[in-house]
């Protein structure tokens, strides 16, 4: 496996066991505000103490940037092919 696949196969398994922990936040509280609000805050958590919360900020803003079109393309009717 080279590094790049690794990385993926790495991220695929936080990426399975985040959207576990979404499941059962689901199951905590009805109210979609209270999960993502929680799920921003883990993410300043997870960078607590090594970045600045302005950073934390971008990072999070970056990361939108990429997942936004995949998501577009993803829930667009007939992935805009007709």
């Amino acid at each position: 496996m080279t590094p790049q696949e690794q990385n993926f196969a790495d991220y695929k398994r936080a990426e399975a066991k985040a959207l576990e922990i979404v499941s059962a936040m689901k199951a905590t509280s009805p109210k979609k505000v209270d999960i993502e609000l929680a799920l921003l805050v883990a993410l300043f958590e997870l960078h607590k103490g090594a970045t600045e919360p302005t950073t934390i900020g971008k990072i999070v803003q970056s990361h939108l940037e990429t997942l936004v079109p995949y998501y577009v393309k993803k829930t667009t009717p007939n992935n805009g092919s007709g």
